[in-house]
């Protein structure tokens, strides 16, 4: 019940967003790896880096490089926490004003289990992010410091089995997820919400370390706002996404 609450407030943010905004909808790729390898019973080492192009796959959209260790509370539950540095170009028809780099440090929280055939996942973060700004001096850019910026993001995720009744071996499935994305303390102004993410995909499960997937993302973003004909005016991006993921888990514990 308390899932369903939260998914509820989150999905009522993310609707009003889209009233009295200038949204541009683009067309994006992002092709993505992942993998948790396991040190320990306990530990693991997470480790994923994505290749996001804008205009499909014709020009940098952002770089992003993702390390982290995990915690395993029990089979169907792990902390992690690490590092992110990420970097975003000019891009789509809101640019930033220079390409910028981010170095964020992450926490999260990991839950699984299942509702009949499905596998339910949630997956909470919390993010500290250091945004490199920039500044106009003359006709060039400076960088300016450093931006703090806090968020909080909640994912849900339902995982459908197709040729199975469980998530095993050899499995053809579903993915359908959202994740909502909350600013949070000094520097965020009115736009609460950064934004939100759906997917739909279809992957492969070979076994429990290897699975591929490919599908639809719509990356909803929040952009600054801007003056036009006197009124101020949210922008926002509408991100039409072609996704492929990989999945390959090491296991480097002793036998």
């Amino acid at each position: 019940m308390k899932n369903f609450v939260f998914i509820s407030i989150c999905l009522i943010l993310t609707i009003g967003t889209f009233a009295q905004k200038q949204i541009s909808d683009q067309q994006h790729a992002w092709v993505t790896y992942q993998g948790n390898h396991k040190l320990s019973p306990k530990i693991g080492l997470h480790t994923e880096y994505q290749w996001r192009r804008s205009d499909y796959f014709q020009h940098w959209q952002q770089s992003l490089l993702r390390v982290g260790i995990d915690y395993h509370i029990h089979q169907n539950a792990f902390i992690s926490a690490g590092y992110g540095h990420i970097i975003t170009y000019e891009y789509g028809n809101m640019p930033v004003n220079h390409q910028f780099n981010e170095h964020r440090i992450w926490e999260q929280f990991n839950q699984k289990n299942t509702l009949g055939r499905f596998e339910i996942q949630h997956r909470y973060r919390l993010e500290q992010r250091f945004l490199d700004n920039y500044i106009k001096q003359g006709t060039v850019y400076e960088r300016a410091g450093t931006n703090f910026r806090n968020r909080i993001r909640y994912r849900f995720m339902a995982i459908l089995p197709l040729n199975h009744k469980t998530m095993e071996n050899n499995t053809l499935f579903l993915n359908m997820n959202d994740e909502v994305f909350l600013g949070f303390g000094e520097g965020i102004g009115t736009n609460i919400l950064d934004q939100n993410r759906l997917q739909i995909a279809l992957g492969y499960r070979f076994n429990a370390n290897f699975t591929i997937q490919a599908g639809y993302l719509n990356q909803y973003v929040v952009k600054n706002a801007k003056v036009l004909a006197g009124n101020i005016l949210d922008q926002a991006e509408n991100n039409h996404t072609f996704t492929i993921g990989l999945t390959y888990n090491l296991d480097f514990r002793k036998e």
